[in-house]
Formats: C-alpha cells, structure tokens, sequence
C-alpha cells in the first residue's frame, strides 16, 4: 500500500488529476482521523483536510526527492496543517474572553485521586534502583529510546530492556498492592 501511494504522488506531482483522485480515495480516511483528533470539531476537521489536500497538490513534487516515506510525509502535512489552525485560533482569543473559558482541569475530587495515585508511583519508584529509576524516568516520561537510555547508561541494549522490563514489573506489583 505505501508503494503504491507514493506511486501517486509522484504521479500527483506532476499534476495529474486521476492520481490525485485515487490519492484522496485511498488516504482521505486516515488523514481525516488526524484532522478530528486534532481539532475535536467534525466541521474544523472538514475544512482542515480540505485544506491538507491543497497542499498535498501543492507540495507533492516536492515530496518525490524527500527520501520519505508516503505515509509519514502525509501524516506531517496534516499534523502540520492542524498545528498551524490551532496556533491561528489560539491567537484569537481575546483576554475578556480567555478569563471567561472554562478551567479544562479536573475537578477537586478527581485533582486529589491523581495527587495520591502520583504519591504512590514516587513511593513504588523508590523502590527501585537509582539507575533503573532513572532509566524509566528517562524513558517514560523524557521519551528517551533504548538505544539512547542503553548509551547514557552505558550498558548494553538488551540490558536497558531488562531493567526497564523488570523495573515496570516491580513498579506494577507496588501499585497492585
């Protein structure tokens, strides 16, 4: 499938309307995923992959000498897209206004649950080792890769993913009790 789809947009690239009819048939769903889970309005998401697809035409020959694949270079042209419509509506808000949007935060309840569940995972993360703490701080929360964690560590590969495999064990084992 990813073949055949950056077939088409070569094709598109040279500005041939068919290629980009059977490009749209066969990416609009997914790229519309993108847009709504973006964007959270069916309508904006509509509108956003409209607009996604007018700088597919436009951008597509460009895409040919990427040394990209298809599906990510798609992907970032809607990520990109809904970033910058984000960004455009952000900028509109109005002070008055901002001070009347409602706090998307949790209510006190729900605040005071995620409070001592966070305690926990600090008192179970204790429990471990300094450098395996570490490591699953690093991995899960900085996004480190193993490869990176493995080199910062300086252990071997397969070592980081028993320590971070065993350390989610233990971790899951403290919070289980």
């Amino acid at each position: 499938m990813s073949e055949t789809i950056a077939a088409l947009l070569a094709r598109v690239g040279l500005k041939q309307q068919a290629a980009f009819r059977e490009l749209y048939r066969l990416t609009s769903p997914k790229l519309f995923g993108v847009c709504l889970r973006m964007l959270k309005r069916r309508s904006d998401a509509e509108d956003a992959l409209q607009e996604v697809y007018v700088r597919i035409w436009q951008g597509a020959a460009g895409f040919a000498g990427s040394g990209q694949g298809a599906w990510p270079w798609l992907f970032a042209v809607a990520r990109h897209h809904c970033l910058d419509r984000l960004r455009r509506q952000m900028a509109t808000v109005e002070i008055e206004e901002a001070a009347d949007i409602a706090d998307p935060g949790h209510d006190p309840e729900t605040a005071l649950h995620w409070a001592g569940e966070g305690k926990r995972i600090d008192t179970c993360m204790e429990a471990l080792e300094a450098s395996r703490a570490a490591a699953v701080r690093q991995a899960y929360v900085e996004g480190l890769s193993y490869r990176e964690l493995a080199d910062h560590h300086n252990v071997p590969l397969n070592t980081m993913r028993t320590w971070l495999r065993r350390s989610l064990l233990t971790l899951r084992e403290c919070m289980d009790r």
